[in-house]
């Protein structure tokens, strides 16, 4: 269990680590003022009617760093300082979740994948770790009957959350690459504003990359426990 826990305190260190970046970085690019003076939320709106999208709503959200967008009821939601703000920071954020709108018009093959993983992660994922554990007290690593189905159960609720994390990725990664194109190819923003978006969208999907790297760590560590002791 040691093993563990120093693996779950490195992960959370370089999770940390990698937020308070991404944080900084917002904070200093929400201090770079768009030339063209619109809002997070003109800038959804006007990304949305470029690419012909007019059922999606642009709304704002409470909190911090919360956006994002809703396929089910098809919102781009924009926390409250990217909605109204003016700047680099927001007209990053807000193209990024438009292009999460995008990606489901056109029936992007992740994000339909992933959509689809969504209600079955949702249940298994906080479980997951429980259930291996317990199997592991009733005799999986020994190979014994009962404990050892109950922990690859868990195993396989865990595998299913990492494949989600890692299917996150090129849905990320993509809306960003959108997002930077859509304001480079329609002038939205200056060469300085461009780099400052670009900058902060790089570190909020290197949040996403090291939680995938995370959740795989911890199916390696616990498969290890699971299969290492069975003959």
């Amino acid at each position: 269990m040691m093993t563990y826990y120093i693996l779950l305190g490195a992960v959370a260190l370089v999770s940390w680590l990698v937020s308070s970046k991404l944080k900084s970085k917002f904070k200093h690019y929400s201090r770079v003022h768009l030339r063209n003076g619109m809002s997070g939320a003109e800038i959804a709106e006007k990304m949305l009617a470029d690419h012909g999208i007019r059922d999606v709503k642009v709304v704002s959200t409470s909190g911090m760093l919360t956006d994002h967008y809703n396929p089910v009821n098809k919102t781009v939601n924009l926390s409250e300082s990217v909605y109204s703000q003016r700047n680099a920071a927001s007209a990053a954020v807000a193209a990024h979740e438009c292009g999460h709108a995008v990606q489901h018009a056109q029936a992007y093959e992740w994000l339909t994948m992933r959509s689809k993983l969504v209600p079955v992660v949702s249940v298994t994922s906080g479980m997951s770790t429980w259930i291996v554990f317990g199997g592991l007290m009733l005799g999986a690593a020994a190979g014994v009957g009962f404990g050892w189905y109950v922990a690859i159960a868990g195993l396989i609720m865990m595998g299913l959350a990492t494949l989600f994390s890692f299917i996150t990725l090129p849905v990320e990664y993509d809306a960003s690459n959108r997002a930077l194109a859509w304001l480079k190819q329609r002038n939205m923003v200056t060469p300085e504003e461009y780099k400052g978006s670009e900058d902060a969208l790089k570190w909020a999907a290197r949040t996403y990359l090291v939680a995938a790297i995370g959740s795989l760590a911890t199916l390696v560590y616990w498969g290890i426990q699971v299969l290492g002791g069975r003959d």
